[in-house]
């Protein structure tokens, strides 16, 4: 009850990417961004179909890449259709409870999804740095671990970032300058001193995040170190690392990467484009 009574704010007002009037700019952001969406999406359940009915592609590494397109899938889906309509739209609001959601899928998609790349980037460590060992150390039921760890990560660290910010009171003002509900933006608004709670935040994001860049790079320099010495298999392998900063940064994470990550993990895969041809070409001959 005591906090009900200490947030009179009720709704957020969001800033947006542009706070431009010009119509035609404002029409060019809302199809640029549409087609970004879309696409992201085409691409990811392109990926999951393809895993999901290509027998070749039943493998524990294609199980990590198919739940990585189902994650960026939901990470694209946060916040960037609101972002999209915002651009058409003369009130540019979002509800308190809206707010708090966005913030939490946000640290569950991304948490879920770094730890998911870890977990990619160890399976390709132990494919090809121990190769002999391979199958009888990550079996499915490793995966399927694997796949829920990251989940549970997931689940914790946007609890940890949530659990003061529900409590806190906000009295106005409640204008966020971003096109969604960035955490430290929306602590800034708080009636009261958030100097301790910011540097905790911030502190624990950043220790995250620097955990799992080590970690990813750490990884992907062994394994890159031992494709040079057996240069012969001529391996190849993308990866991507990424972090949130401000407005634009934050577009470009939540946005272009997911956008990027499709044609990163399958359209250059040998793989995959292999399946693809063939379904194509299956489809050709019942056409036929």
């Amino acid at each position: 009850m005591e906090h009900e009574n200490s947030n009179v704010v009720t709704e957020f007002i969001l800033a947006g990417l542009t706070q431009s009037q010009n119509i035609q700019l404002l029409i060019f952001f809302f199809v640029m961004f549409s087609f970004f969406y879309l696409m992201t999406m085409l691409g990811n359940c392109l990926i999951l179909l393809m895993v999901l009915s290509t027998p070749h592609l039943h493998s524990p590494m294609y199980f990590l890449l198919s739940n990585l397109s189902l994650i960026d899938m939901c990470l694209s889906s946060f916040a960037t259709p609101k972002m999209i309509m915002d651009f058409l739209a003369q009130h540019k609001t979002i509800s308190f409870e809206g707010c708090i959601s966005q913030i939490f899928f946000l640290h569950l998609f991304t948490g879920t999804e770094i730890v998911l790349l870890i977990s990619m980037s160890f399976d390709r460590y132990i494919a090809i740095c121990k190769p002999l060992h391979y199958s009888s150390i990550k079996s499915q039921r490793v995966f399927v671990g694997l796949v829920v760890t990251s989940c549970t990560v997931g689940f914790l660290h946007t609890v940890s970032q949530l659990a003061f910010t529900l409590y806190l009171p906000f009295c106005g003002p409640n204008v966020i300058d971003s096109f969604f509900c960035d955490l430290p933006l929306v602590i800034q608004l708080a009636c009261i001193d958030i100097y301790v709670l910011g540097i905790f935040m911030i502190s624990t994001s950043g220790v995250i995040a620097l955990i799992s860049f080590l970690l990813l790079l750490t990884s992907y320099i062994i394994v890159l170190v031992t494709i040079k010495d057996l240069s012969s298999t001529g391996s190849s392998k993308a990866f991507s690392t990424y972090f949130l900063v401000d407005k634009f940064l934050s577009l470009f994470y939540t946005i272009l990467t997911l956008f990027l990550n499709p044609l990163i993990y399958t359209l250059t895969n040998q793989e995959v484009k292999t399946a693809v041809k063939k379904n194509m070409w299956e489809e050709k001959m019942i056409i036929i």
